[in-house]
């Protein structure tokens, strides 16, 4: 992955651990990255440093957080008018969703190598918009007339841009009231299980509700709407990858680069069933294959009641968030709320957002092959093969006694460089005793040998376990960054 410009934005709020965010801007330096960052400082923070960034053309945007701040980005970029900075991420949030379908490490060391170590895909990307809002109780005379408002209404959300993206997925029903009801400041303290808690009080006062999917002709908006699913549902989730609540594969057939959101649609025939699939959600269980319906589509609305709540990628959306001023006065006003009808449209952008995804990843997500244009360097079976002339014994004695002792935390090849690898590490300030990252950049210059001063080949270095002593030789730079000039392995 070509990258030059990094932007790292840092949510502290998400609960990850910041003691390592030194080690990681040393292995960013390592892999010759120009890194700027910001701190999130409230809500919505995140998409206006990442909308700033996107402007700015940086090659890469990475967000340091969980899901919430991920989505925050992808909206950055997709509002953009270029589309060019790639997403990235490192996790630090509660559920890290994204993290775990492109199998991307959760440790800030480990993370950081597979972004050095990442290509840049294009994944499919979905968006929500309000199509419509319809009241009820309405005369002829007033019908017309909020016919005609929600025709001005269109024409203003055309003019606004009222539009949300998502990556992973959206929600409707139980999930939304679980998420809009659980304490922020809960989350930050038991994690996932503060879910659980605000699920446990949400869950009696949740009922099915109707719904109407219908497919739309893109090319001909005026043609006549598809019906694919109508009836009672208890949730309907969208998905543009697989796992739902980072546990189970509620949409197992979806694929991100395919154009096509997979609508899995859970509902209940009976009081016992209702109570068995709501509790399946909570508990994180796959629910009952005879109660739940699957569709696909790219272009769709989905007709409801305007009380159902609504997640995008784990995050609670008010319906207010996509109206017009006059549409979100008229639902405050509305004397029956539970029968405000809203329609939401869903749209699909194919292959439209570049991302980072770590070349060790398997490909599960991608329907389409991909051809990497540089290829990792191959790790050699031998530690001696290709090897050079052995050094001499003073030669090892003096690497042992002035070379700098690392310990091993991770390595990664550069893909953008033949031949080089990163390895990340800490090491020991003899004066003080304290522990400091470094990042150290091995080359083809770089001489390595064994303690008995037998010379071996470079692929010695991707063999390097986690916890490996090696001693180091070469110039340290003030962000610690050391260019390897010998190594005893």
């Amino acid at each position: 992955m070509h990258c030059e410009k990094v932007y790292l934005v840092i949510n502290p709020r998400a609960g990850q651990d910041m003691t390592k965010m030194t080690d990681v801007f040393t292995l960013f330096a390592a892999a010759g990255w120009d890194v700027d960052n910001a701190l999130v400082e409230y809500g919505g923070h995140a998409g206006e440093l990442a909308t700033k960034a996107a402007k700015r053309d940086y090659d890469l945007i990475i967000g340091h957080g969980g899901d919430g701040t991920t989505n925050e980005l992808v909206n950055a970029v997709m509002q953009s008018k270029k589309q060019t900075s790639v997403v990235g991420v490192l996790a630090g949030g509660t559920a890290n969703q994204w993290p775990h379908e492109i199998s991307m490490p959760l440790d800030p060391i480990k993370a950081a190598l597979a972004l050095i170590n990442s290509d840049v895909r294009k994944v499919d990307v979905g968006r929500i918009t309000v199509q419509s809002i319809v009241f009820p109780g309405a005369s002829q005379e007033q019908q017309v007339a909020q016919e005609e408002e929600e025709e001005k209404a269109k024409k203003a959300r055309k003019k606004d841009k009222i539009e949300y993206y998502f990556l992973l997925t959206a929600g409707l029903g139980i999930d939304a009231s679980v998420i809009s009801h659980t304490s922020k400041s809960l989350k930050e303290r038991i994690g996932s299980l503060a879910f659980d808690v605000a699920a446990a009080k949400e869950l009696p006062a949740q009922h099915p509700f109707h719904v109407e999917i219908c497919e739309v002709d893109a090319e001909h908006e005026e043609a006549q709407a598809k019906t694919l699913w109508t009836g009672e549902a208890l949730q309907i989730v969208l998905g543009n990858t697989r796992l739902y609540g980072d546990a189970i594969d509620l949409t197992p057939n979806a694929y991100i680069d395919d154009g096509l959101l997979d609508i899995c649609i859970i509902t209940a025939n009976s009081p016992f069933t209702k109570l068995q699939q709501m509790a399946s959600l909570v508990l994180r269980h796959k629910p009952d294959s005879d109660t739940t319906t699957y569709v696909q589509g790219s272009h769709f609305t989905l007709t409801l009641p305007a009380t159902i709540g609504l997640q995008l990628d784990g995050s609670a959306m008010e319906l207010e968030d996509c109206l017009t001023d006059e549409e979100s006065a008229a639902l405050k006003q509305a004397k029956d709320a539970a029968n405000v009808m809203v329609t939401y449209r869903f749209d699909v952008f194919k292959q439209a957002l570049p991302v980072a995804i770590p070349r060790t990843y398997d490909n599960t997500l991608f329907a389409a092959t991909h051809d990497t244009d540089n290829e990792q360097p191959s790790i050699v079976s031998s530690l001696h093969d290709g090897a050079g002339q052995a050094a001499t014994q003073e030669q090892i004695d003096a690497l042992l006694k002035g070379g700098k002792q690392v310990t091993v935390s991770g390595v990664a090849p550069h893909p953008e460089k033949n031949s080089t690898y990163i390895l990340a590490g800490t090491t020991r300030k003899e004066s003080t005793g304290d522990i400091k990252p470094v990042a150290v950049r091995v080359t083809t210059d770089t001489q390595l040998y064994t303690r008995k001063g037998e010379r071996v080949a470079l692929g010695a270095v991707a063999a390097l376990q986690d916890g490996a002593l090696i001693l180091v030789e070469g110039k340290t730079s003030k962000r610690g960054v050391m260019q390897a000039s010998s190594i005893i392995v």
